[in-house]
């Protein structure tokens, strides 16, 4: 099917938001990258946004409802990566079972009409978009980056030097098993002596 290729990369997205979730701490959480400033989110509300539009997204977008609150409760670390890990599985399953026909349809994307296919492109793009900002906020508050699309300086910096991609951990269930259990992330090797650009070096 030719839109099977936005299924595929729904699936992996899912892997790679839990993966940055499962960095942050609770304690976290409520840290901004300016304390006293309030214009962009912490960790928790990356967390809210996040469950949050993606249901109302799949609700009125693609009428897909999973049927489940998409706030956990309590609103902890690991209940927010088990009530994403949970929607998000049935929304994949959704997502498996539509024709050419059904990603091909217009509906309304805010004030205007889109097919569901370039919707899903967007919704993957806005979820990039909100990681990213959550790999900043890591890096802000100390934390180690794991790799998201490619190795990251903590994998070993660039790919030239040697760097490889590894992730916290190889799938959804490892990182709920892991993750309840205290922690069983992969280890990261570093950063390594070289620089982490790919400019020439003088």
């Amino acid at each position: 099917m030719e839109y099977d290729f936005l299924i595929d990369t729904y699936e992996t997205e899912r892997l790679k938001t839990l993966s940055v979730w499962s960095t942050f701490t609770d304690d976290d959480l409520p840290m901004r990258p300016h304390p006293l400033d309030k214009r962009d989110r912490n960790a928790l509300e990356h967390m809210v946004h996040q469950c949050l539009s993606e249901n109302r997204w799949f609700c009125n977008m693609f009428g897909i409802d999973v049927g489940a609150p998409p706030l956990p409760d309590p609103e902890t670390r690991l209940e927010f990566i088990k009530r994403y890990a949970e929607d998000s599985g049935k929304r994949l399953a959704a997502l498996k079972e539509k024709d050419k026909a059904w990603w091909e349809v217009e509906v309304p994307f805010f004030d205007v009409k889109r097919t569901r296919a370039w919707i899903m492109v967007r919704r993957i793009a806005h979820t990039a978009h909100h990681r990213a900002e959550q790999g900043m906020l890591l890096r802000m508050l100390g934390r180690e980056n794991y790799s998201v699309y490619g190795p990251s300086v903590d994998s070993g910096c660039l790919a030239e030097h040697g760097a490889v991609t590894i992730y916290p951990y190889p799938d959804i269930e490892a990182l709920i098993e892991g993750e309840s259990a205290g922690g069983r992330k992969a280890k990261l090797p570093g950063p390594g002596d070289k620089p982490c650009t790919e400019r020439p070096q003088c």
